[in-house]
């Protein structure tokens, strides 16, 4: 592995707090300091600023169901952590809904998993 010995505070945090992408093992594997550059980037609007943590996890909801990204590993988790931040059915529904300006596939994609993990929660 590139890097060797060198420490990667963001990677092993994504990994530990299973917001790991298992695409990002051979990224991590051939550039590794670029990994954890991004991942340090990417977690400063998670860490900071005034959203509550459940308008966060609506909004990456919103961008996972998106017709341009529709990445249904990241709408599952997000609507796991939206229900955890206090997120009602109604209000992940109508975040995908919102998505489906984009296209209906957004709906598609994520509301069988919102029926899925609603029942988990519920359970």
């Amino acid at each position: 592995m590139a890097g060797g010995d060198k420490q990667y505070p963001h990677t092993d945090a994504h990994r530990a707090k299973g917001d790991w992408n298992p695409l990002w093992e051979q990224f991590h594997e051939l550039d590794p300091d670029f990994l954890e550059a991004y991942l340090a980037f990417r977690s400063v609007p998670q860490s900071k600023g005034p959203l509550e943590q459940k308008y966060k996890e609506l909004i990456l909801v919103a961008i996972n169901a998106a017709t341009t990204h529709l990445y249904a590993p990241g709408v599952r988790r997000h609507i796991q952590n939206a229900l955890k931040a206090g997120a009602s059915m109604a209000e992940i529904l109508e975040t995908i809904q919102l998505t489906t300006v984009m296209g209906i596939h957004s709906c598609n994609l994520a509301i069988p998993i919102l029926l899925e993990e609603v029942s988990r929660f519920e359970e």
